[in-house]
């Protein structure tokens, strides 16, 4: 399967916005899927996870409170629900299924991220 992100933008300081994470193939509801973002200069940065069941989510601290990741089975989707946003919040968001034993993303699984921007 492999996973496209949407739904970043221009924003301000404290602002909200959620993105979407969709799938082509497979359900999405057959994966873990994580979030991911990429800061120039730094690693890529897990961010959040969840199970298939959506029972089990898991937040990195620079985003526990403030993020949500949830599932959409109507759409098929998986989103992430960022408020409070911050101006270091800035990166490309990436989404990937997630290998079962080890929460590993897959590597096929990596499609196009979403540009978030965040103004002081």
């Amino acid at each position: 399967v492999q996973l496209q992100a949407s739904g970043g933008g221009l924003v301000q300081a404290g602002d909200s916005l959620t993105l979407s994470c969709a799938g082509s193939g497979r359900p999405l509801g057959d994966y873990r899927v994580g979030w991911f973002r990429d800061i120039p200069g730094k690693e890529r940065e897990s961010l959040a996870a969840i199970t298939q069941s959506g029972d089990i989510q898991y937040y990195a601290n620079a985003v526990k409170g403030r993020f949500t990741i949830f599932r959409d089975n109507a759409k098929n989707t998986v989103n992430l629900q960022m408020n409070s946003l911050k101006v270091e919040d800035t990166a490309v968001y990436l989404c990937a299924a997630l290998d079962p034993t080890d929460w590993s993303p897959i590597d096929s699984s990596w499609g196009q991220g979403t540009q978030v921007t965040v103004s002081s």
